[in-house]
């Protein structure tokens, strides 16, 4: 089977019965070998329906008789495919989006409902005034909400398309539904920005993911991997105030095949957590403790930045994502990093012994939901309550590896207050011995500001980089 749509029909079944989106996708593509061109199809249809679920299911709401939730999910499934391409979709002719879905509903079932199939989505396309080829694309071009239902011209007519999806006027619901997030988290994120940067959020939340590079200096300098890369016409740009970042622009193939990747000259890593180790600001010959340290970027990147000399103790209590963090550290040739395993939070044997702590926390990641599809839907207001209780824990315990004069850096990539802000005060106020500390040496790019209270936030929208919340905590020196 390489049917594209199939195959990504298939790993949204999975998804819609609890898969993550990623382990669903590559379940179905290790059982075919598809072209590059089919491969980037079933990513950006299963990716994108997930994304969208809950702008497709509002259509299904507005044009079909049964609600979304009442459709069979298989069906339901279908439908998000077909409106996902119609509406997202702009170099897949419409016809072939209705055709395909169609045919799928044929394929999986529901024969009887061709029709219904065929109508439904033809009555989109018709609402959006595009018939046949023409795409039907209206304000959802960009999704703009100042004038969601004005006449857009076409490339393909003149004739002005309106953009079918209806709105309701209640701005939290009004954002959610267009831009498919559900309203709790719309309304973190207006408690924070005004309408319009919310607005834009959004927006940069539902594209395609860019990928960063961190190159290893131990091994290599930025110039060599640059050059490597492009002698096989693979394009990069650095990014300013990151010394070892490089972002891949295009269609980059397999990872792993790249030139340097075997060699450990460079790993995968956002240029937003590249910054994190950064502002810890490790010094050779220290020990360094970082205590959430799987699947290990930020604990090799740590072990770079200080020339692989000293110790880091990297901890984490799932044994499988430190097997991930060994078999990155042996690639890039690193020394310093010695693995244990277990609970941060039981641990005694570490007190008083850190020049430095990481505690990049587990959290809800609401700053990378654009490379986590599903994040939005499996996270919840009470999930947020419970992460927040974790991070409180292991911030008041780890805190006490640090020796007096040491430095702790807290560090999420999620933008709720509740796991941020919240936490760094709560602790704050129950620790006279700890005070947060502006940065040291390190050349910031312009955008790392702090606020008046001294921790630093990037906004994915304002940045083009993961949302990330980091904070430099300082043990005073009469502490015991």
């Amino acid at each position: 089977m390489t049917n594209p749509r199939q195959l990504a029909f298939i790993a949204l079944r999975d998804v819609h019965k609890g898969a993550y989106a990623d382990v669903a996708l590559d379940r179905v593509l290790q059982k075919v070998n598809l072209p590059d061109r089919d491969r980037r199809l079933v990513t950006e249809l299963i990716y994108g329906s997930v994304r969208r679920q809950r702008t497709l299911d509002t259509l299904i709401d507005q044009f079909a008789k049964k609600k979304s939730h009442q459709q069979p999910q298989d069906l339901r499934t279908i439908l998000h495919l077909g409106f996902y391409q119609l509406r997202y979709q702009e170099r897949i002719p419409a016809s072939a989006a209705v055709n395909t879905t169609v045919q799928l509903a044929k394929e999986n079932g529901f024969s009887g409902l061709t029709g219904f199939v065929n109508g439904l989505l033809r009555q989109y396309l018709r609402k959006a005034g595009g018939a046949g080829e023409e795409r039907g694309r209206g304000a959802h071009e960009k999704d703009s909400l100042l004038f969601p239902q004005s006449p857009v011209p076409s490339p393909q007519s003149p004739i002005p398309h309106f953009d079918p999806l209806q709105l309701p006027e209640d701005s939290v619901e009004r954002l959610g539904i267009l831009h498919s997030f559900p309203d709790w988290i719309i309304q973190v994120w207006l408690e924070q920005l005004d309408f319009e940067e919310t607005e834009q959020l959004c927006e940069w939340m539902n594209q395609s993911p860019t990928i960063d590079l961190r190159i290893n200096p131990l091994r290599t300098s930025i110039k060599e991997v640059e050059a490597a890369l492009q002698s096989v016409g693979i394009l990069v740009k650095r990014i300013p105030h990151l010394p070892q970042a490089l972002r891949f622009i295009g269609n980059t193939g397999s990872i792993q095949k790249l030139p340097g990747f075997k060699e450990g000259w460079w790993t995968i890593q956002d240029s937003s957590a590249q910054l994190v180790s950064h502002l810890l600001d490790p010094q050779p010959d220290e020990v360094i403790i970082d205590v959430c340290a799987a699947p290990g970027g930020k604990t090799t990147h740590i072990a770079e930045l200080m020339a692989d000399k000293g110790k880091i103790w990297a901890c984490d209590r799932t044994s499988s994502r430190l097997r991930k963090l060994q078999e990155n550290s042996q690639r890039l040739s690193l020394q310093s990093i010695q693995i244990y395993t277990g609970d941060s939070r039981q641990f005694n044997q570490f007190q008083n012994t850190a020049d430095r702590v990481l505690l990049d926390a587990p959290c809800s990641g609401l700053g990378t939901m654009h490379r986590h599809a599903d994040a939005r839907w499996r996270q919840t207001p009470e999930s947020v309550r419970e992460l927040s209780v974790l991070q409180k824990e292991l911030l008041t315990h780890t805190s006490t590896f640090v020796k007096p004069g040491g430095v702790l850096v807290y560090a999420t990539c999620t933008l709720h207050p509740a796991e941020n802000e919240e936490v760094i005060s709560a602790f704050l106020a129950e620790s006279p011995d700890w005070q947060i500390e502006s940065l040291g040496g390190f050349e910031l790019p312009e955008f790392v500001r702090s606020t008046p209270q001294g921790w630093f936030k990037v906004w994915p929208h304002q940045q083009d980089m993961d949302g990330f919340f980091i904070v430099r905590l300082r043990k005073t020196n009469n502490s015991e």
